[in-house]
């Protein structure tokens, strides 16, 4: 099996309990080094393991050594920093192993935001206040589209209405959606479908408490790439003629 792990924001000991177990079993790690604290490296993986740093890496040879210590049979775990899910560039690898048909799990990490946040002892959605929290970076040389992915809390009692108030705002009714009942529960659920038939199939399932409303094109089989890996794209760890 092959895990995508989120790795926290640094501190050892902020990775998941789930996540801290699959690396000690873990015959093959691959982490980015550039950004993730090599500490949970030493800490977590076993005598024999295999590691890799991909700072120095193209797509192409990370990609490659996950497929082979996927066939070689070892637990294989793709260490990221924070959270996968923001700015991981775990998009293109994990469409590479869908059209392998590989299987793969994504293990859920603490993303910086967070722990910035418990640095300064603060809420990000402070009633009367705000609350809305957008997350964002500035163009630089990968470009920044006007698409947006949202996500709602405490929205699924009200599906319907939110629906429809974005679809009045511009948003196209094919616009892809979702509902995540009790994520990481034993009980999870999940309902895909688009803006205009959501609600609906929503309702008839009732789940309308302890769920997050998901909105926007990245809920598509997404084909983009980041640039982070790309053969030639050159940064501070690798230059694009490849390895150092």
């Amino acid at each position: 099996m092959i895990y995508f792990i989120g790795a926290g924001p640094g501190a050892v000991d902020l990775i998941t309990v789930r996540g801290a177990e699959i690396l000690r079993r873990s015959g093959m790690i691959i982490f980015a080094g550039s950004l993730v604290n090599p500490e949970l490296v030493r800490k977590y993986a076993r005598p024999n393991c295999e590691i890799y740093d991909s700072a120095f890496m193209t797509l192409d040879e990370i990609m490659k050594i996950l497929i082979n210590g996927h066939k070689r049979g070892l637990i294989v775990s793709r260490l990221h920093s924070g959270d996968p899910s923001l700015f991981g560039a775990i998009n293109e690898q994990m469409n590479i192993l869908r059209s392998k048909n590989i299987n793969f799990e994504i293990i859920p990490g603490v993303s910086s935001l967070f722990a910035a946040a418990a640095a300064l002892k603060t809420e990000y959605t402070i009633p009367e206040i705000s609350q809305t929290l957008v997350i964002s970076r500035k163009e630089g040389r990968t470009p920044v589209p006007d698409n947006k992915s949202l996500v709602f809390f405490l929205s699924a009692g009200m599906i319907e209405s939110l629906c429809k108030d974005l679809i009045s705002k511009g948003y196209e009714e094919s616009t892809p959606a979702a509902l995540v009942y009790k994520a990481s529960w034993p009980e999870e659920s999940i309902i895909i479908g688009n803006l205009a038939n959501l609600p609906e199939l929503v309702k008839i399932t009732g789940l309308n408490k302890s769920a997050l409303i998901l909105v926007g094109d990245f809920l598509k089989d997404a084909r983009t790439r980041s640039r982070l890996y790309d053969k030639n794209f050159s940064h501070g760890f690798r230059n694009n003629s490849g390895l150092h």
